[in-house]
């Protein structure tokens, strides 16, 4: 996961993700697991929880400290329990049996009526499933509590938690709390009065992916970290507004980024959107910074948009947690 950090640490880091569809008519939209190395034209997939101080050596000077702002504690990994089961008679996503990481998926996907028919379906599912773990965030429950609820949903309406067994993911929900950016693994932290969740839900149904998340407030929040979530949610919202046929996927990023920078927040840009269908995974990559990309969105593909703004440090640091490293 990651954060990012003003002078005076705070939190820092609110991530908001869309599944945008592109069918004749308009649709309700929809909601990660790609790294991007900026400057080198490269995406791969992280699956390392990370995040970042306002540099890595302030990181680092800081590391040993019990709080990043003479209250807060700093954010550390709790106790992972076993996976979850699956019933046998649910289908599971190709990499589940190889428990590799899969390559991405080149060249967009194009849906058929049928293929539309199935995205709604799955985004719907995914939808009414985080909207369920969005109230059950309060203090004192933990994410593996979350990640326990999710994986019973998921599964008692026949569909399979997508993140479970992807490349070795041990758990059927992300949770990323506070300075984690994304891909936050549940655990036996519990949940405190302040604290922000972005909860990222994706299933697996009738053969395709619904991938949505949202951020939720923990009790009282303070003004700061409400303010990072609002302005993350508009940075997605204007995002949607501009997909279309044949406009290019940098006017995504170029929209997000400016109004980023009207709130001076930093835009994480080692974390993207991709293309999400039958794969997980896919083409196009979608930048949620300034880009020359001259790629454009085609009639009936399907993508996240998943910006995530920081105060502070963009950054990221990855978690000492024996995750494999996937493209740093």
């Amino acid at each position: 996961m990651v954060a990012g950090s003003s002078i005076q640490p705070r939190l820092i880091s609110s991530f908001l993700g869309d599944c945008r569809f592109l069918p004749s008519n308009p649709t309700t939209s929809l909601h990660r697991l790609f790294h991007s190395n900026p400057g080198r034209g490269h995406v791969s997939m992280q699956m390392s929880r990370t995040f970042s101080g306002l540099t890595n050596l302030l990181f680092n000077r800081r590391n040993t400290e019990e709080s990043i702002d003479g209250k807060r504690k700093r954010l550390k990994p709790g106790k992972v329990s076993p996976s979850r089961p699956v019933p046998s008679h649910i289908p599971r996503p190709p990499y589940v049996k190889s428990r590799k990481m899969p390559g991405i998926a080149s060249g967009p996907e194009i849906h058929d009526e049928k293929g539309i028919e199935c995205m709604r379906a799955s985004g719907k599912l995914a939808a009414l499933v985080l909207q369920y773990a969005g109230t059950l965030v309060k203090p004192g429950i933990a994410t593996d509590e979350i990640d326990e609820a999710v994986h019973q949903m998921i599964i008692d309406n026949g569909a399979y938690p997508s993140p479970l067994g992807y490349g070795g993911f041990p758990k059927s929900v992300c949770t990323s709390v506070n300075e984690c950016i994304c891909h936050g693994i549940p655990d036996s932290r519990v949940l405190e009065d302040g604290d922000i969740i972005n909860i990222d839900v994706t299933v697996y149904l009738n053969g395709y992916h619904g991938d949505t998340s949202a951020t939720y407030f923990v009790g009282e929040v303070d003004e700061e970290a409400k303010n990072l979530v609002k302005v993350t949610k508009e940075c997605l919202d204007k995002a949607i507004s501009k997909c279309a046929p044949d406009v290019k996927f940098n006017k995504i990023g170029k929209t997000i980024h400016d109004h980023a920078d009207k709130h001076n927040y930093g835009v994480v840009q080692q974390f993207v959107g991709h293309g999400v269908g039958r794969v997980f995974h896919s083409d196009p990559v979608v930048l949620h910074y300034r880009n020359n990309g001259r790629e454009r969105m085609v009639l009936n593909q399907t993508f996240t948009i998943e910006p995530m703004l920081t105060i502070g440090s963009i950054n990221p640091v990855i978690w000492d947690d024996n995750w494999p490293d996937r493209g740093w």
